[in-house]
This record gives C-alpha cells, structure tokens and sequence, in this order.
C-alpha cells in the first residue's frame, strides 16, 4: 500500500472522498492534515473549534496533524509552511497526498505543482463527478453533516445550523453549486460509516464576518459557531 495523508478539512467533501480511499486497498491513510487559523485556533474558513477537529480525528483513529497559519499569511509565507510540513511528510515515507476537490482545475494544478517539488503525488477520488450526484451519495451513504460557514452573498443565515440533507438541498438558489464546490458554504461531519463514533456538540450563536471590507474583492460569511459536548 501506498503511505498518504489526507487534506482534511473536516467538512462532507473530505469525509465522502476520505470513506471512498478507506475502502480501496491502494492507499494507506497515516495522518490527516488540517490548516488551522492561528489567530482563533479553528479549522481555517470552515471556523470549526480545535476540539471538534481532534474529536473526528479520534472518531476517525487516524493521527492528526496541524498547520497553523498566522494572521493575515501572504500567499508566499503560506507557501514556504505548507513546503516544510510536506517536506516533513516525504521524509518520513509519505508518497501521496489525498483531496476531497472536485472540480476546481486551477486548484487541482497548483496542488500538484506544489507537492511535485518536494517528490510527493495528489489524489482527488471525488474528481468530476456531478456535485449533485456526489452531496447525494453523501447523504445516501448515512452521513451526517451541519452548515457552519456560508457565503453571505449568497445564502442569508438561516442557512448556517442547518443539516445536510434533501431538504437542504431543496431550498438552495439556483445559482449555489449543491456541493459548495465554489466556497458557498461549509460543514462539519459528525456521523457516518468511516467514524467510530458520533461527535457529540451543541449549536452555539451565528455571527458574519466582513473580509476586506472596503475593497473590491470583498467577502462577508455567516459563521455558526458548534461546541463539543464533553461527558459529564
């Protein structure tokens, strides 16, 4: 088997692409590797808190790694830490990095090119299937997901909170890919076939977020923070 690690963002993407490599005997998955924002210590854009991310890592049984970008990284900065930790991954006998991408080429290039350098491969299992067919097959395949992130633009708040399922789906726009492959929403898995267990949370408040505000490129987010139940 091949020694890969898992880009693990935590959201349905990952899980379906991770549940589909778990149960071909081509890959072994060693390590997930998740970016985390340095300045809140949760799961980058998703806003997810550390300890539900350690809590599917558990779930999951797969070793957890993080990388955590500081505030406001550069493009640049942010590429010389993910070099190091990929660097980090080759030497210890990694071969192959594992995605939950679907259909974004100029990202599905830049991640080839930048794990080329340092001798490591890319595999997108979800790669050009239908997004519909894929949120489908998640939901199909008994996961469990909930909205934690979703574009302002685009979806209002009563979004945020929401589970994953049929009629989710049913009340998105139009315009919304039915799998946010295009970064319109989020979401946290908490159940399903590849997890031991299910994460055990409670929903806490909604809050937007502006980002860049002022400039042209500007993004606002309803973010949905989620709290890890723990045992009493």
């Amino acid at each position: 088997m091949k020694k890969a690690f898992f880009n693990w963002s935590g959201g349905k993407d990952s899980a379906l692409a991770l549940h589909k490599v778990l149960n071909d005997s081509t890959y072994q998955i060693a390590a997930l590797l998740t970016n985390m924002s340095g300045e809140f210590d949760r799961i980058s854009m998703h806003g997810v808190r550390r300890e539900l991310l350690v809590a599917q890592a558990q779930s999951l049984q797969i070793p957890l790694r993080t990388l955590k970008l500081p505030k406001d990284t550069s493009m640049q900065a942010y590429d010389q830490l993910m070099r190091l930790q990929l660097a980090t991954f080759k030497k210890n006998g990694f071969t192959h990095s594992i995605f939950g991408d679907i259909f974004l080429e100029d990202l599905k290039k830049y991640r080839e090119e930048k794990l080329a350098e340092v001798g490591l491969e890319a595999v997108f299992p979800l790669w050009k299937q239908d997004t519909l067919y894929t949120v489908k097959e998640f939901i199909d395949l008994g996961f469990k997901a909930i909205v934690v992130c979703a574009n302002a633009k685009l979806l209002d708040n009563s979004f945020v909170g929401r589970e994953i399922d049929q009629s989710f789906l049913n009340d998105l726009p139009k315009e919304v890919d039915p799998s946010g492959e295009n970064g319109e929403f989020h979401s946290f898995v908490y159940d399903g076939p590849i997890f031991s267990t299910p994460i055990s949370f409670s929903i806490g408040g909604k809050i937007l977020r502006n980002y860049n505000e002022g400039k042209e490129w500007d993004s606002s987010f309803w973010y949905c923070d989620l709290l890890l139940d723990f045992p009493t």
